[in-house]
């Protein structure tokens, strides 16, 4: 028996049933779903809509249904149709009549509502905690690297030498958006719908705040049309999703090329590698390149939502169903690829020699070059037009900058003296850029001090959820 069937004369089709029902994706829910109840039915109890005696009864009954689902103990009907009908029916089984009081002054559409934001809540905590992890691994690394040269790249052609901890905290830094993004984004997630009833609250003297307070939330919505209605809080997790998805790409997307015989900058781990069933010869990069793959994946689930949303007027419709699989699967995904990605980077072999080797080629250093001459006395306009035709000749006699004699470098300019080659350094070109926020060892361990602290100070919020 449907929960709505009395005012249907015939039963739904066979076909309509498993098209209608939600419980193979929702059933992900059961434990918020049954948390939920549990408090909305002792708040019942406290008001006096039910007996306490009866209120009682259905959360003892909730909490043995939670505990024989944890045991695996439980199975969901299709027929049932959705995780609220299948755990009232549930209930109903085990303590009769009773288990009915329980959806007095509730709307399936409140009580979904709910359930999303709950279970939001506890999957971006875990991003935030699998976020900080890797931001964990990225700072050790950066340590051991603060005097490890490279190339720095604009346009993927050398542009400034800089250090490998340099690159790395540029990476911590978008991963430390991320976590703030994800913070900002729990405080619109946090809030209590339940309540909102089918879209225009009820008559039925509940307490909500109470409720709120119990479940562990931050307030109630402030409106029942939109309490039913908004999944503004779904897309913006996954637009924090994507995010995330489109940093870990383009760190893979490096780690890819850096692995080619081209770069040779990183040797990828064995562990963490695949190879050909053709070329034998083959190391390929295959878990960066599916973390990259995926990266669609998920701004495909925040398109499914957008796309769902962007017509539908208020208050609940039924397309509002199919948030769940696009929102869970965008959740998996990053949460899977963070966790891959971590324990790859780890393993991964930064190749210094190779990195150093190519800082000192492609002219990394001219910009020193032109401010060198600049700090003579010469406008950096002209400076830099010395430098490029300076540059010019390097490339047609194949020689660094490094490699002129000092009676070729004056010929550009009478104001290269015997200190040009300290100036054109890579230690020297690294070590004066040494503004908070540069690529110097003291700027950079300086940074990864702070990044330190602020990780340390990165709690994840408390919950009342169990």
């Amino acid at each position: 028996m449907k929960l709505w069937g009395g005012r249907f004369e015939k039963k739904t089709a066979e076909e309509v049933d498993d098209f209608h029902s939600s419980i193979l994706i929702d059933c992900r829910m059961v434990r918020e779903d049954i948390l939920g109840s549990i408090a909305h039915a002792r708040m019942l109890g406290r008001q006096g809509i039910i007996p306490t005696e009866d209120a009682e009864k259905i959360c003892t009954g909730l909490e043995q249904i939670l505990e024989d689902v944890r045991q695996g103990k439980v199975k969901f009907r299709v027929d049932a149709e959705d995780i609220h009908t299948n755990v009232e029916s549930l209930l109903t089984e085990r303590i009769g009549e009773t288990a009915k009081k329980l959806h007095t002054g509730r709307s399936r559409n409140d009580q979904v509502a709910l359930d999303v934001r709950m279970v939001s809540m506890k999957e971006t905590e875990q991003i935030r905690s699998l976020l900080a992890a890797l931001e964990s691994e990225l700072l050790s690394i950066a340590e051991e690297n603060t005097k490890t040269y490279m190339p720095g790249y604009t346009h993927l052609q050398k542009a400034q030498p800089i250090t490998l901890a340099h690159y790395l905290l540029a990476y911590f830094e978008m991963f430390r958006r991320d976590i703030e993004r994800l913070k900002d984004c729990q405080k619109r997630t946090n809030i209590l719908p339940l309540g909102s009833g089918a879209l225009a609250g009820t008559t039925w003297p509940l307490d909500r705040k109470w409720v709120a307070d119990a479940l562990g939330f931050d307030g109630i919505t402030k409106n029942s049309l939109d309490g039913v209605s908004d999944r503004d809080f779904a897309i913006e997790a996954l637009c924090c999703c994507s995010v995330i998805m489109m940093h870990l790409s383009r760190f893979c997307e490096e780690l890819i090329l850096w692995s080619t015989d081209e770069f040779r900058f990183v040797e990828m781990d064995d562990s963490y590698s695949t190879g050909s069933s053709i070329m034998p010869q083959k190391k390929n990069p295959d878990v960066a390149e599916l973390i990259r793959g995926k990266t669609g994946r998920v701004y495909g689930d925040l398109i499914t939502l957008l796309t769902m949303m962007k017509g539908l007027p208020l208050a609940y419709n039924k397309d509002m169903q199919e948030d769940k699989e696009a929102l869970f699967d965008g959740f998996d995904t990053v949460k899977q690829c963070l966790h891959i990605f971590t324990d790859m980077i780890s393993t991964v072999t930064f190749r210094k020699d190779r990195m150093e080797q190519s800082a000192l080629s492609g002219f990394s250093n001219a910009t020193d070059a032109a401010d060198y001459l600049a700090r003579k006395g010469i406008p950096f306009r002209t400076a830099h037009e010395i430098t490029g035709r300076l540059v010019l000749y390097c490339i047609r006699e194949n020689k660094a900058l490094l490699d002129l004699r000092l009676e070729e470098l004056q010929s550009f300019s009478s104001l290269f003296g015997e200190d040009i080659y300290e100036a054109l350094s890579l230690k020297t070109c690294v070590n004066q850029r040494n503004l908070p926020g540069g690529p110097a060892p003291e700027a950079v361990q300086d940074a990864i001090r702070q990044n330190k602290a602020w990780l340390s100070s990165e709690t994840l919020p408390e919950t009342c959820r169990g």
